[in-house]
């Protein structure tokens, strides 16, 4: 992702996330510390064409890593992007040289909880009211080996 993604990003973060929606102050943080040697984040976008259909955002510090965000059109929900996207990310806290990944999700969320679990994320807890304003309970799930192996999906291109 680079700053000229930013205003599709919050476009389509509005749009799957309207109750709690990032800010764009909040990817233009994220993405301050996406960069150089020092880079904590890795931070990527998918086209498909001249269109954004997704992106994903994960976060490391030390040993361990978090997935801070991943969202896929709807349109193009079903097509295997998020599972490309997740990929992504886990080769870079691979690369990153971390453990353990862990991620909050929706309680309500069940698809993208039936993805965290296809690659191995495990529920270890809840987070009661983390979704705000909804007041919507987080479940936190954790992989403890980011190593994986990639799946293809046609038609989208993925880039940092």
């Amino acid at each position: 992702m680079r700053w000229w993604d930013i205003d599709p990003v919050f476009v389509l973060e509005k749009e799957l996330f309207p109750d709690d929606a990032w800010s764009r102050g909040m990817f233009w943080s994220e993405l301050a510390h996406a960069r150089g040697p020092l880079a904590t984040r890795r931070y990527v976008v998918a086209m498909d064409g001249d269109r954004l259909v997704g992106y994903a955002g994960l976060a490391a510090s030390g040993d361990l890593a978090d997935v801070q965000t991943i969202a896929v059109a709807r349109d193009h929900w079903g097509t295997g992007l998020g599972a490309r996207l997740l990929t992504d990310l886990l080769r870079a806290a691979t690369a990153f040289e971390c453990a353990e990944v862990m991620l909050e999700v929706r309680v309500d969320n069940t698809r993208a909880q039936k993805l965290y679990e296809r690659f191995g994320f495990e529920p270890i807890g809840f987070r009661r009211g983390y979704y705000q304003p909804g007041n919507v309970d987080a479940l936190v799930m954790r992989r403890t080996d980011p190593s994986t192996s990639a799946t293809g999906v046609q038609g989208t291109e993925i880039h940092g």
